[in-house]
C-alpha cells in the first residue's frame, strides 16, 4: 500500500488510542507484525503553548517507521503550526483526527465533530496539507448520527483539500463504540475515492481482519481494542492473509514475558511511578480469559512497581500450569 510516498509493506495498522497507544505498545505490536502505526492524538493547543506532554506525544523512535503522529484540533493555522512542529520528530505521515467521538474532545469542536462542519474540516485538511512536505491523512466516523452519515462527503473534501488516504471507523459519533461497523458504509467511501482508505472498526481476528479486506476493498485494516493485551494479533492476521494458517495465541509464558517487556520499556521512557499505574489496563487485559482472571486484573488494579508486575506475571503463569 502506498500512502503519498510512503510504502507499507502488509494490511495492518495499530490504531491511534488515547492512553493507550503508547511508544512501548507501539512498539511491541510492530514487532509482533503491524505494518503500520499511528500515535496517541496530540492538541494543537497543546502543541502552540509548548506544553511537554504534548510534545512526547509526537516522539517517533527509529523502530516504529512507518509511522503517523496524529493531531486534532479546530483551527487551520494552528493545526498547520501543530504540523509544521511535529517535523521534527521524523514521522511519515500527519494524521489529522476527526473521528475522536469522546465528549472532551466533540465538546471544543475538535475529533468527530468536525464532521458537522465540513467546510472547516476541509479548511484544516488543506493548511495541514500546505504546511508540510510529507504526506496527510484524515480519520472519519460514518458521520455524527445515523440522521447525518456523512463519511463520503467528508471523505471526498479530504481527497479534494490535499489528503493521501482516510481512515473510516464504520460507526457514527453517536454510535461511540455500540454496535457494529458498518462495512458496506465503509465500502461506499471505497468506491468514491482514488486515494487508499483504511478500515477500522470490530477487526479483532484474522477472520474479521478479512471480512473487512473483502467486503470493503479497503486498502489495510486498522486493529484498536483487538489488540489490547494480544499485541499478536497483528502477525495472526498477516499469516491469514498470506496462507490461511490460523495460528493460536503465544503460550503463556510468552505473553508474560511480552507484558513484561513493554511495561520495562514504558518505565525506561516514563518512569515508574506513571508507567506502573499505566501497567494496571494493560496487565488487565493480558490476563483476560486466563483462569482466575477476575482475581489477577484486582492485583493488577493495585500495581505500584514494577517488582509488582513481575510477581504478578509468575503467580498468573503458574496458575496456568496448575489448569
Amino acid at each position: 500500500m502506498q500512502i503519498g510516498n510512503v510504502t507499507i509493506e502488509g494490511h495492518t495498522a495499530l490504531a491511534p488510542m488515547a492512553g493507550v497507544a503508547d511508544r512501548s505498545f507501539r512498539t511491541i505490536c510492530k514487532e509482533l507484525g503491524a505494518s503500520y502505526l499511528v500515535g496517541e492524538m496530540a492538541s494543537a493547543k497543546g502543541m502552540h503553548y509548548s506544553d511537554k506532554k504534548t510534545a512526547l506525544l509526537l516522539e517517533v523512535t527509529e523502530p516504529e517507521h512507518p509511522m503517523a503522529v496524529q493531531i486534532f484540533g479546530t483551527e487551520p493555522a494552528l493545526m498547520a503550526d501543530c504540523a509544521r512542529s511535529a517535523l521534527r520528530f521524523s514521522p511519515d505521515i500527519i494524521d489529522i483526527n476527526m473521528g475522536c467521538p469522546a465528549p472532551k474532545i466533540v465538546g471544543g469542536g475538535a475529533g468527530s465533530a468536525l464532521m458537522k462542519t465540513p467546510v472547516l474540516a476541509g479548511k484544516i485538511i488543506e493548511a495541514v496539507a500546505r504546511a508540510v512536505d510529507i504526506p496527510v491523512t484524515v480519520k472519519l466516523r460514518l458521520g455524527w448520527d445515523d440522521e447525518h452519515q456523512n463519511a463520503v462527503e467528508l471523505a471526498r473534501i479530504a481527497q479534494e483539500s490535499g489528503a493521501a488516504a482516510v481512515t473510516v471507523h464504520g460507526r457514527t459519533r453517536q454510535q461511540m463504540y455500540a454496535g457494529r461497523a458498518d462495512l458496506a458504509a465503509i465500502r461506499q467511501v471505497v468506491k468514491s475515492l482514488s486515494i487508499p482508505v483504511i478500515g477500522n472498526g470490530d477487526v479483532c481476528d484474522p477472520v474479521s481482519a478479512k471480512r473487512m479486506l473483502d467486503e470493503t476493498g479497503c486498502a489495510l485494516v486498522m486493529v484498536g481494542r483487538g489488540a489490547l493485551g494480544a499485541p499478536w494479533v497483528f502477525g495472526q492476521i498477516e499469516r491469514y492473509l498470506r496462507d490461511g494458517a490460523l495460528l493460536p495465541a503465544p503460550p503463556m509464558e510468552r505473553r508474560m514475558e511480552i507484558l513484561l517487556r513493554q511495561i520495562k520499556m514504558a518505565v525506561a521512557h516514563k518512569g515508574e511511578y506513571i508507567a506502573l499505574r499505566e501497567a494496571r489496563s494493560h496487565a488487565a487485559w493480558y490476563f483476560k480469559g486466563l483462569r482466575g482472571a477476575a482475581a489477577l486484573r484486582r492485583e493488577a488494579g493495585q500495581l505500584e512497581v514494577y517488582s509488582d508486575l513481575e510477581r504478578l506475571c509468575e503467580r498468573a503463569l503458574a496458575q496456568s500450569e496448575e489448569n
